[in-house]
C-alpha cells in the first residue's frame, strides 16, 4: 500500500501561487515521489480565489478581532473564516485517510508551519508574534500525530531525514493494524520500535514501556489512538550523537559472544568515531548489519532502527 502523503499543491510542480507560479521542491517531487501517493491541496484555490490573485497576508486586529487572512493591497477584503471552514473541513477529512505526513509550503499565511509573518495595522511586523498559516493550524490541532515538514526546511540533512522517518513509521503502525487493531499487533509493533525510542527519547522509551505493559487495563481502541499521538511525539525528538551512541553499544553487546577480537576492535572503533562526528551513523549501522547476517538474530532483525526507510533514500550519509 502505498504511503499517503500530504502536500501543499504548489510544492509538487502546480502552478498554482498567486503570480501562477508554483515551489516545485525536487525531493518532495522526484526522491520521495516513488514511495507516496501524494493528496496535493491548494487552500487558496480551493476557496475560490483563481491564479493569479492578490496577495494575502496574516494582520493583527488587537485583542478583540484577533489575527486576519486579508489581501495585503485591500486588507478589508477578508477572507479568514471562509479558510478557516474549509480548513477545519478539510482536516477533518484527511483524519480518515491515514495520511503518514504533509509538507507544507514555508512562509505561506495559509500553510505555513513556522515563522509566518504577521503585519500590524501600521504595516510594520509584529515580531513578538509567532506565526502559523491558518490551514497548517488546523491541520496540527486535529492530527497531532502527523508528522508535517516544510519544504525549505527539507533541505536540511538532519530535518529531512527525521521527518521522512517519521513518515515510515507512521505508515509502518498503520500496516501493523490493517487487519484490526489488537493487543499484539501493538505490542510487536512496540517491540519493533525501541532501539528507535532509546535513541530519540529515552524518557518518552521508559514512559511508552511502562504505558504499554498496561495495555490490558485499557479499551483497545482509545489505547491505540493515544499511542499513536504518543509515539510520534516521542519520535519527533531528533536522536541526537549521544543517544545515537548509546544504541550502537547496546547493539555492538549483542555479539559480543559471535565476534572475534579483530571485529570487536572494528566495531568499536567504528562506534567511537561516530560519536566523535568524524564518521557518518551509516559506518557503523553498515558493520552491525554485516554482522547481523552472519550472526542473525530474530529481536535485532525486526528493530527498526537498522532499517527504517529505503536504503535508496540515502539519508543517513548525512547524519
Amino acid at each position: 500500500m502505498a504511503i499517503k502523503l500530504g502536500v501543499s499543491a504548489c510544492v509538487i510542480g502546480e502552478k498554482v501561487r498567486f503570480d501562477t507560479g508554483h515551489k516545485r521542491s525536487h525531493f518532495v517531487s522526484e526522491e520521495l515521489q516513488p514511495f507516496v501517493e501524494y493528496v496535493p491541496v491548494c487552500p487558496e484555490m480551493a476557496i475560490g480565489m483563481g491564479t493569479p490573485r492578490p496577495t494575502i497576508r496574516l494582520l493583527d486586529r488587537g485583542e478583540e478581532i484577533g489575527v486576519r487572512l486579508v489581501e495585503t493591497k485591500d486588507s478589508e477584503i477578508d477572507h479568514t473564516d471562509k479558510m478557516m471552514a474549509f480548513s477545519e473541513s478539510t482536516a477533518e477529512r484527511l483524519a480518515s485517510m491515514e495520511l503518514c505526513g504533509y509538507v507544507v509550503c514555508a512562509k505561506s499565511p495559509t500553510c505555513g508551519m513556522e515563522r509566518v509573518k504577521i503585519y500590524r495595522e501600521n504595516g510594520h511586523v509584529a515580531s513578538e508574534k509567532i506565526g502559523v498559516g491558518l490551514y497548517t493550524q488546523a491541520l496540527i490541532k486535529r492530527m497531532p500525530w502527523l508528522p508535517i515538514e516544510e519544504d525549505g526546511r527539507l533541505n536540511d540533512p538532519v530535518l529531512k531525514e527525521n521527518f521522512v522517518f517519521r513518515v515510515f513509521a507512521l505508515h509502518d503502525l498503520y500496516q501493523s493494524v490493517a487487519s484490526g487493531i489488537t493487543r499484539k499487533a501493538i505490542i510487536d509493533f512496540h517491540s519493533r520500535y525501541k532501539l528507535v525510542l532509546m535513541a530519540h527519547s529515552p524518557t518518552s522509551y521508559k514512559a511508552l514501556g511502562s504505558f504499554v505493559a498496561r495495555i490490558a487495563e485499557h479499551d483497545i481502541n482509545a489505547f491505540f489512538y493515544e499511542y499513536r499521538t504518543l509515539f510520534m511525539q516521542a519520535i519527533a525528538h531528533r536522536a541526537s550523537r549521544k543517544n545515537n551512541t548509546n544504541v550502537l553499544m547496546h547493539l555492538q553487546g549483542y555479539f559480543k559472544r559471535d565476534l572475534n577480537k579483530n571485529q570487536k576492535a572494528e566495531l568499536a572503533k567504528l562506534i567511537e568515531s561516530y560519536r566523535k562526528g568524524n564518521m557518518p551513523l551509516l559506518a557503523p549501522l553498515t558493520l552491525i548489519n554485516h554482522h547481523l547476517q552472519q550472526n542473525p538474530d530474530d529481536y535485532l532483525r525486526k528493530q527498526s532502527y537498522l532499517n527504517p526507510y529505503p536504503e535508496s533514500l540515502r539519508l543517513r550519509y548525512g547524519l
